[in-house]
């Protein structure tokens, strides 16, 4: 790409925080502005405890996601939230995949490159 081009191609406006598919599922669980469990959040995405802990952590020192920790009936227990910069990461990551899937412009609007030889 030379020097000073605009980059428009979708992937651009991928989050890199969300490329893996714990840390965007767990993104996604936490879409509605509420609290969930560690324990909740572990079984509806089909982890273990260390990888849910290590994506809870990238994301937490990105301001996505609030961790709350706290005991329930003397046991520890942490709760997860969405920031608001969180659900906004997660909207616009979701848009540039589906533009991505939605496929590049048509034919005619690119600009026509011969493979050298022809």
């Amino acid at each position: 790409m030379k020097a000073g081009a605009e980059r428009n191609h979708p992937r651009h406006q991928l989050d890199d925080a969300l490329m893996t598919p714990i840390r965007l599922s767990l993104m996604a669980a936490l879409g509605q502005p509420a609290e969930i469990d560690f324990k909740t959040l572990r079984d509806l995405l089909e982890t273990e405890d260390s990888a849910l802990s290590k994506s809870m952590t990238v994301l937490s020192q990105r301001g996505y996601v609030l961790v709350r920790k706290g005991y329930v009936h003397n046991k520890p227990r942490t709760w997860l939230m969405a920031t608001p910069q969180g659900r906004q990461a997660l909207q616009r990551h979701m848009a540039a995949l589906q533009a991505i899937a939605a496929g590049l412009p048509e034919p005619a609007a690119l600009p026509l490159e011969r493979p050298e030889g022809r």
